[in-house]
């Protein structure tokens, strides 16, 4: 058992302002595995008071000595690759495969590209040649970050790593359900040497530690990564402070397959659904399939959806492990059960647990054929492995359809045709569009349009998240 009860407040790990247990759960067997505190106001008070203090000092380094930091953070982060793989695996459920491969190697990538951008970044530049007005970018002061349990160290690279870069400090609350990731990274920027305030660490929940951040007088912006419905009580728990608030929120990416698609075009977004469990916000959950093709993508699907693996997260292999917790478990259940009743057919999958598990949060990749745009299954950010397979006639109804949602993350397309593929993308509304499984390179931005966020992750656009911007007159 895993005693992580103290909170990393001004460079020392010390208890909390009064007890608050709380236990985190493996999703693979149900059991405790470790025991956290969840924070109060006095701890955020506290925490902030220091970074606040810390500051005055780090806005005023220079680009080159947080270059040094972030590098020798790099360097401790791969020597301590694998713990973060493990305590990945063991709080949110990842396989331990899959935990290395894309959860830990996602903290390690976004740490390699945020020093390579951070070494180009001009943080000071003339307005042209014509003016004699200076443009500077300046750290915006104390941010409040709160990152979500189901890419927990990629979220948290994505928003530690240019605060720092920038000039910022920082208060971090992890998801208390998924927060031991959290805590060995904080164990990482100690090793490194950070000045003492500007990274502080505060668990606790969203109602308690996340209510406080969010409208804290004294933090300059809140950066949050979560549900939609979250999203929308931060920003306005953040209003009366007229704070800077960054939002990555929920999707229900759809997947436009078209007749002339690649044939593993089916198969290929099978997999990519089911990846993580289907604990992620740019899955293309909504599977379109143009009418010629439509039968044999339902073949093909259900094919693939019964070949997936469901095991422990603990073994190593191709396979899925459970969902984080016993009520993501039971909200996915429940929409899978609506599904059923609206009238959807069932092609693979269902409410039943694995056969070969009867502990632990696991569920069967899901899908369903014969969805209509309208129904609870093809609407609601499920957040689990089930998919909706929906017809479409033209181009022109795929595009309604797709874009038909209150969300705006990533969506998808499968064509050979590149002409088609290029009109499509554009007019799909949303953050990210991928053309037949290429992937977004390092450094670009991510994030959505609507309800799915406001903000950008990632690259140079990661950087200026967490810049003010100044113009000073009479410059020359």
């Amino acid at each position: 058992m895993l005693d992580r009860r103290n909170f990393y407040i001004n460079g020392k790990w010390i208890a909390p302002s009064k007890p608050n247990d709380f236990e985190v759960i493996n999703p693979s067997n149900e059991e405790t595995f470790a025991t956290i505190s969840l924070g109060y106001k006095e701890d955020i008070d506290k925490a902030v008071n220091v970074a606040k203090n810390a500051f005055i000092k780090w806005k005023e380094t220079s680009k080159e000595e947080r270059i040094v930091l972030l590098e020798k953070l790099l360097t401790i982060y791969k020597k301590r690759f694998n713990e973060m793989t493990k305590a990945i695996s063991m709080e949110m459920g990842a396989p331990m495969d899959w935990s290395s491969s894309a959860q830990t190697t996602s903290g390690q990538s976004h740490l390699e590209d945020f020093i390579l951008r951070l070494k180009g970044f001009n943080f000071e530049e003339h307005f042209d040649s014509k003016s004699n007005n200076q443009i500077n970018y300046e750290p915006i002061g104390v941010c409040g970050l709160i990152t979500p349990w189901n890419w927990p160290i990629n979220q948290i690279a994505l928003k530690v790593v240019p605060a720092l870069a920038t000039g910022c400090t920082m208060i971090l609350k992890p998801s208390e359900i998924a927060p031991i990731s959290a805590m060995l990274f904080a164990e990482m920027i100690d090793e490194t040497g950070f000045p003492s305030g500007v990274f502080n660490l505060v668990n606790g929940d969203g109602v308690g530690v996340g209510t406080h951040i969010s409208s804290h007088p004294d933090i300059d912006m809140v950066s949050f990564t979560g549900s939609t419905r979250a999203g929308k009580l931060i920003s306005k728990n953040a209003a009366d402070t007229i704070k800077r608030v960054c939002l990555e929120l929920g999707g229900k990416g759809g997947n436009i397959v078209f007749a002339d698609s690649h044939p593993n075009a089916v198969r290929d977004g099978i997999r990519n659904v089911m990846s993580n469990s289907g604990q992620s916000c740019d899955a293309p959950t909504r599977m379109l399939v143009e009418k010629p093709i439509y039968e044999r993508a339902i073949k093909e699907a259900a094919e693939e959806a019964k070949l997936i693996k469901v095991d422990v997260a603990s073994k190593k292999g191709d396979h899925i492990g459970p969902v984080v917790s016993k009520t993501q478990y039971n909200k996915i259940i429940n929409l899978i059960k609506s599904g059923i009743d609206e009238g959807a057919t069932l092609a693979a999958g269902g409410p039943d647990l694995p056969n070969n598990l009867n502990k632990g949060y696991f569920i069967k990749p899901t899908i369903f054929t014969n969805v209509t745009n309208d129904m609870e299954i093809a609407k609601k950010e499920i957040f689990g492995p089930v998919l909706s397979i929906i017809s479409f006639k033209t181009e022109e109804e795929a595009i309604k359809i797709t874009n038909d949602t209150e969300y705006g993350l990533g969506n998808y397309l499968q064509t050979e045709d590149k002409e088609k593929a290029k009109r499509v993308a554009k007019k799909l509304r949303s953050g990210c569009v991928y053309i037949n499984g290429n992937t977004a390179d390092p450094g670009t931005p991510f994030g959505g349009y609507r309800q799915s966020g406001n903000g950008r992750e990632g690259g140079t656009w990661g950087l200026e998240e967490y810049l003010e911007v100044k113009t000073i007159t009479g410059w020359k």
